[in-house]
């Protein structure tokens, strides 16, 4: 009686509780792996998914709306962009989008993280073969490093982007167009060592059609003498007689006497220097000023080397170093430079002249323009944000980013033109004003009529387009004015009148 109640036990028992299986050895591991891989590449796609399926379907639920969520918020903003690209730019130029995209991100790289963990872990690696947890190990690092790793690096940039433009760009009101145009001074300044504070020796203005964005891009050489100011400027007060001492007046120095002499100006004036210089070209172009970009040359070699340098085709030798002491030079032919070889091939005097080396740093600031595509500016934007600190000033407040960039756009999108107040077009040294005035005009009135031509076109089909493209290539071919430059000391072989002789940018 009692064995047979014994054995009762015994099989109730063994009913009860059941016998423990080791799946690493009796599973399918063909199923165990692909189920294991399955769970991250869900994971990848829709995070949190794999935790819906098999895991915390509370954690996965939460993670699946807030993926949607920026998803939708992405596709907002495009269509936003698609309808009105200046609306969009408005929003994504502004300082607290850029603060609560950067919290988006680091969240979402955090989320990601833990996301793809669980998803290992719900995946029971130790199901798996050794070669197969292994590999299984790998997959999740990478992972680990290519999406929540990237995810916080575009917060990093983020960041740095909101900083860059609360330090750089000002808070103030956005200028209004001045007949149909913004005219945007563009300095380059060398605060170099061995030189007396910073002179802009490149001085260029940008007069963009605030409709179409096209350009046309004004030069003015340093050297330039004679300048009589605008009556009722603050210079013209100053100096009722002009910038009018001969070889010791010349438009670059114009920033250091406004420095050195900051007590003559009106109370409240930021920078004098930049006060008589945009006055002076003011004058000079007869076209009224909204905004400046200065760049300060000293600092443009850290810039070019976080960019990963500049491909440019280099027609004549130039040397590095001064005249007295050259220490190298950059070889004609396409070449790759750096940011210390960048910045000789626009600074470099030595055995050219000052209109040459005009063309020379026009060519760099366009190589810069044409290779800073979208993806090398967010692949590098962290060394770019580091090295443009100190580098750029302007007056260009946050308010007018979206205008601008809108405009930038356009801009990009067509042939900028060029004229350069250099010989063969005048003589900086003596010349008439009121030629420099008409050549304004005209360059501005052929570039509004380009515009009015090329909507013609558009509306009368793609035939008067290619009829159109040969005329231009036609006078393209025309003969070129050769500089002639009888100032003492200069170059009278130099044709500085076209950029294609001296370098072009790739």
């Amino acid at each position: 009686m009692g064995s047979q109640s014994g054995s009762a036990v015994l099989d109730r028992t063994a009913t009860e509780a059941p016998i423990r299986v080791d799946t690493r050895t009796t599973g399918d591991p063909r199923r165990d792996r692909r189920r294991a891989y399955a769970l991250l590449g869900l994971t990848v796609v829709l995070p949190g998914s794999a935790q819906l399926a098999v895991g915390n379907p509370t954690l996965g639920r939460f993670a699946l709306r807030g993926w949607f969520g920026v998803w939708a918020g992405a596709a907002l903003l495009g269509l936003l962009a698609v309808v009105n690209r200046t609306a969009a730019l408005t929003v994504i130029t502004h300082r607290w989008f850029l603060a609560v995209l950067q919290v988006v991100l680091f969240a979402m790289a955090a989320l990601w993280l833990g996301l793809l963990v669980d998803a290992w872990r719900i995946g029971r690696p130790d199901r798996l073969a050794r070669t197969d947890r292994r590999r299984l190990l790998v997959a999740l690092v990478v992972l680990l490093v290519i999406l929540p790793g990237g995810t916080a690096y575009a917060g990093v940039n983020v960041g740095a982007a909101r900083t860059a433009m609360t330090s750089v760009f000002g808070a103030g009101d956005a200028a209004g167009a001045v007949d149909g145009r913004f005219n945007i001074l563009l300095l380059g300044g060398d605060s170099g060592r061995g030189r007396e504070g910073l002179r802009p020796d490149s001085i260029q203005l940008a007069s963009v059609d605030a409709e179409t964005g096209r350009a046309v891009l004004f030069g003015f050489s340093r050297e330039t003498e004679h300048i009589t100011f605008r009556p009722g400027s603050v210079m013209a007060g100053l100096m009722p007689q002009g910038w009018t001492c001969g070889d010791e007046c010349l438009l670059n120095g114009l920033y250091t006497w406004g420095r050195d002499h900051t007590e003559e100006f009106p109370a409240g004036t930021k920078d004098p220097g930049l006060l008589a210089t945009t006055e002076a070209v003011e004058a000079l172009s007869g076209l009224d000023i909204q905004y400046h970009v200065l760049v300060d040359l000293k600092g443009f070699r850290s810039l070019v080397d976080a960019v990963g340098g500049l491909d440019i085709t280099v027609q004549r030798r130039t040397p590095i170093g001064s005249q007295a002491n050259i220490k190298g030079w950059i070889e004609a032919g396409e070449r790759h430079l750096d940011g210390h070889d960048a910045l000789w091939y626009a600074r470099s005097r030595a055995n050219s002249t000052n209109y040459e080396r005009m063309a020379r740093q026009r060519c760099v600031v366009t190589a810069m323009i044409r290779q800073l595509d979208p993806q090398t500016v967010v692949l590098n934007f962290g060394d770019i944000a580091n090295a443009t600190k100190g580098v750029f000033q302007t007056d260009i407040p946050q308010g007018a980013l979206a205008t601008l960039g809108d405009l930038a756009v356009k801009t990009k999108q067509q042939k900028i033109t060029s004229v350069n107040f250099v010989p063969p077009l005048i003589k900086p040294w003596d010349y008439d004003p009121a030629v420099v005035h008409a050549a304004v005009d005209k360059a501005i009135a052929r570039s509004e009529q380009a515009d009015e031509k090329a909507a013609e076109e558009r509306a009368a089909g793609p035939e008067a387009s290619t009829a159109s493209g040969g005329g231009a290539k036609a006078s393209a071919t025309e003969p070129k004015k050769q500089a002639v430059m009888d100032r003492p000391g200069s170059d009278p072989d130099a044709d500085t009148s076209d950029l294609a002789s001296v370098c072009s940018a790739g």
